[in-house]
C-alpha cells in the first residue's frame, strides 16, 4: 500500500494519473460527440435520444459520478503539478524538446485547462441543470444559439478544447511509455485527427443551429 502511495505521490505517478484520467475524459468526449450528431437529424431524433438517456437514470447517475471523479482528479493533480513545476523553476527556462516540439498546446495547457473548467461549469448550468419540462432540450439549444454571441462563445470554447487536446492526446501516450520513434509519428497524426474531430464536431453544432434557427 505504501508503495502505491509513494508512486502516486511522485511526479511520475501524478503524470500517470493525468494520463489515465485524460484518456477517460477523451473517451467521454467521443461518446458525447456521437450523441450530439443526433441533433443534425432534427428535433425529434435528438429529443428522443435525450429521453432515452434520461430513462437510464440510475446508470447515468453512476456514470456521472465516475466522470466527475475523473475530472476532479485530473484538475487537482494538474494543479499540483503546475505549482510543483513553478516552484522548481521560478524563473523562465528553456524547455526540453519533446517529440512534438514546443507547441502552443503544450505551452498553454494549464491556462486552457482553467478556461475549459469554467466553460464546463457554465455549460452544465446552461443545458444540464435546467428544467427540461419548460421546453425540450433541442428547442432550448436552438433558442440559445439563435443569438450569434452564444455561437461565437461556444465556438471559441471548442477551439480551446481542441488546443488542450492537441498536446494532451500524444502526451498521455508518452507518459505511458509509448514514445518509440516508430510509433510516435502515428500517434501524433492520430492526435491531430482527434483534435480536429472534436474541435470541428462540437464547434459546428452551434453554427448549424444558428443557421436553421
Amino acid at each position: 500500500m505504501n508503495r502505491y502511495l509513494f508512486i502516486l505521490g511522485s511526479s511520475v505517478g501524478k503524470k500517470l494519473l493525468m494520463a489515465v484520467t485524460g484518456l477517460g475524459l477523451i473517451g467521454f468526449l467521443a461518446v458525447h460527440l456521437l450523441g450530439n450528431v443526433m441533433a443534425f437529424a432534427g428535433a425529434e431524433a435528438f429529443n428522443g435520444y435525450a429521453a432515452k438517456l434520461h430513462s437510464l437514470q440510475p446508470y447515468l447517475t453512476v456514470f456521472n459520478i465516475g466522470l466527475a471523479t475523473l475530472g476532479l482528479v485530473h484538475i487537482v493533480v494538474g494543479t499540483i503539478l503546475f505549482f510543483e513545476n513553478l516552484k522548481a523553476r521560478p524563473t523562465r527556462y528553456k524547455m526540453y524538446q519533446n517529440p512534438g516540439g514546443r507547441t502552443i498546446g503544450s505551452y498553454t495547457m494549464p491556462y486552457t485547462g482553467v478556461l475549459i473548467l469554467l466553460f464546463v461549469i457554465f455549460h452544465l448550468f446552461k443545458f444540464t441543470f435546467v428544467d427540461k419540462t419548460v421546453a425540450p432540450i433541442y428547442q432550448q439549444m436552438s433558442a440559445t444559439f439563435a443569438n450569434p454571441l452564444w455561437v461565437l462563445m461556444y465556438v471559441v470554447a471548442m477551439v480551446i478544447v481542441a488546443l488542450h487536446i492537441s498536446h494532451g492526446f500524444w502526451s498521455l501516450f508518452q507518459t505511458c511509455g509509448v514514445n518509440h520513434p516508430r510509433y510516435m509519428p502515428l500517434i501524433m497524426a492520430l492526435g491531430l485527427v482527434v483534435t480536429f474531430a472534436f474541435g470541428i464536431g462540437f464547434g459546428i453544432l452551434p453554427i448549424y443551429l444558428w443557421l436553421i434557427a
